[in-house]
């Protein structure tokens, strides 16, 4: 795995345009969970067996919603709030605390059918819409109240302007949210549809519902309801629940095969993202099942005892000897644990078994790189390229490429690969120079000074003046 409060009684009144962006961001599922709490985006977590896992959850999905070409990948959210929302018509993104708190597949995937209703329906063009009208009303009554202000300064010299100007901007205001709100239950509505579809039960995206308007429920008694983007919970809740109770497939229940899949993502997550004693009591040494001593695996080599991990990452790979991504724990443990030659060996292995190996490829190559033997730099750099076919946009990855390519002398490659790094992180500056340099030592014309060519000509795209 990679990883690049309490409610208040007084709100601030949020301005209009600040709330016109919110809007255009994201159509979120859990929006007002944290009332009283700004969380800034974090990073994105890349991991291969999680993303697998959301993979094979979200495919039925997106096949009877009729968006199984779009190539619509969720992404995890490193941010241990409730969240779900879609950007773009490409993107599914979904925190990490959503998944952690899911207590089965069929809660997740829920939440998935909710936000692939919101790309089945069209809602993010048709928001855009909404916001640009709501933008033309904001500007005409903000011109209405100055008027208003000035005429009443004229007579007596009044302050009536001042709530010309905010009672239109108020009504624009509740007016969107409530549109927004529609949106939210409409989402709701095709969620169910895409499940029965599939042959799916909307028990658990009602069970999630269900849970988090008991925990909403004090938050709520302090939100004026028409500023959320979200139907009050009850509301939520009890609109959805008829729907749901009607499903042909409401009793039916996950496999034991997926729960356990599931347990070991809820255990992975704890292991990295959460202090060592708090994976011991979460998982106790008494708790003797695969996902407790995933975690206590993961939480011990995270914090410095190799020697007893890769030893319980062992009894893990002796349970099942098929789990590709048991061997790609300890593989990354060994390379982290300054072991890189030892692990070569699990990392090929896990290559071997996983359905989409590619970030377990790139890993592979990185450890083939630290080995430093040259005789390793032909392999690492066939792995990382097989990566990086389904996988373009991983500064990371072309990173290590570039290390390969100098490990075998290959200083060309090695530059080209550099400037793709730079690049695909945004310093075009570095890469138009190395893409430079690159070009000197290439043929001219060749497939590699192409790409070294369209880079070092590219233009940094202008910053936008707010």
């Amino acid at each position: 795995m990679t990883v690049n409060g309490r409610p208040t009684k007084v709100r601030r009144r949020t301005p209009p345009s600040r709330i016109f962006g919110v809007l255009a961001a994201a159509l979120t599922f859990a929006a007002a969970l944290a009332p009283a709490r700004a969380q800034s985006a974090g990073p994105i977590i890349r991991d291969a067996e999680i993303e697998q896992l959301l993979r094979d959850y979200v495919r039925p999905i997106l096949r009877v919603a009729h968006l199984s070409q779009q190539n619509i990948k969720v992404v995890i959210v490193n941010d241990r709030a409730f969240n779900a929302f879609v950007m773009d018509g490409r993107h599914i993104f979904i925190n990490a605390g959503a998944l952690f708190e899911c207590k089965t597949p069929n809660e997740v995937i829920g939440v998935l059918a909710h936000e692939t209703g919101h790309l089945a329906d069209g809602h993010l063009m048709r928001l855009r819409e909404q916001l640009a009208t709501a933008q033309t009303q904001s500007v005409i009554a903000l011109l209405l109240g100055a008027g208003a202000m000035v005429a009443s300064a004229r007579s007596n010299g009044g302050s009536a302007g001042v709530g010309a100007i905010l009672a239109p901007q108020a009504v624009i205001q509740h007016s969107l949210l409530a549109y927004v709100r529609a949106q939210e239950d409409q989402a709701d509505h095709a969620g169910v549809k895409f499940l029965n579809a599939s042959g799916q039960s909307p028990k658990g995206m009602y069970d999630l519902f269900k849970r988090l308007s008991a925990e909403q429920l004090y938050n709520s008694r302090y939100i004026d309801p028409y500023l959320q983007t979200h139907p009050m919970p009850a509301e939520r809740v009890s609109s959805l629940e008829a729907l749901a109770k009607s499903s042909p497939y409401w009793e039916k229940k996950d496999s034991a095969a997926l729960q356990l899949r599931h347990d070991l993502m809820r255990a992975k997550l704890s292991g990295f993202l959460e202090r060592p004693e708090t994976v011991m009591r979460r998982y106790p040494q008494s708790n003797s099942t695969l996902p407790a001593r995933y975690a206590r695996a993961i939480a011990t080599y995270r914090h410095g005892d190799l020697r007893g991990a890769i030893a319980q990452i062992d009894g893990l790979i002796q349970s099942e000897p098929s789990n590709p991504y048991f061997y790609e724990l300890k593989g990354q443990a060994l390379l982290e644990g300054g072991r890189p030659t030892e692990a070569v060996a699990p990392l090929r292995r896990a290559v071997a078994l996983a359905p989409t190996p590619a970030l377990i490829q790139i890993l592979l190559g990185q450890a083939l790189v630290a080995t430093g033997d040259k005789k390793n730099a032909d392999e690492a750099i066939r792995m990382i390229r097989t990566a990086l076919d389904r996988e373009p946009e991983m500064p990371e990855a072309y990173n290590q490429l570039a290390m390969a390519y100098g490990r075998r002398g290959d200083l060309a490659h090695a530059d080209l690969s550099a400037a793709q790094a730079a690049f695909a992180r945004g310093d075009f500056k570095t890469a138009r120079q190395l893409a430079e340099r690159a070009k000197t030592r290439l043929p001219v014309g060749s497939p590699a000074w192409v790409r070294a060519d369209d880079i070092a000509t590219v233009k940094q795209p202008a910053k936008k003046l707010n």
